[in-house]
């Protein structure tokens, strides 16, 4: 698997957690959306698209499997969102 493309959309809010949405494509032929960079009590964070069950837990709609994919695919993200930040 190889991550082709991170698309950042920052979020203008002065408030709010939210500070950007990102979209990776994989292998030039897989999109997945809506994933978004939080503010955390410890820095920026990333959180796979969800959605919210009847019982209020969130549940992650797309997610990696193995770690190693996982912060191969934060990785890239958080340094996509680091360069939008020093462009904008």
């Amino acid at each position: 698997m190889k991550i082709t493309d991170v698309r950042i959309r920052l979020v203008k809010k002065e408030e709010g957690k939210l500070k950007a949405v990102a979209s990776i494509t994989i292998d030039d032929c897989f999109v997945i959306h809506d994933i978004k960079i939080l503010e955390g009590n410890e820095g920026c964070f990333v959180a796979m698209p969800s959605r919210k069950t009847p019982d209020g837990e969130y549940k992650d709609i797309a997610h990696p499997i193995k770690s190693e994919t996982r912060e191969e695919i934060i990785g890239m993200i958080l340094t996509a969102y680091n360069n939008a930040l020093k462009e904008e």
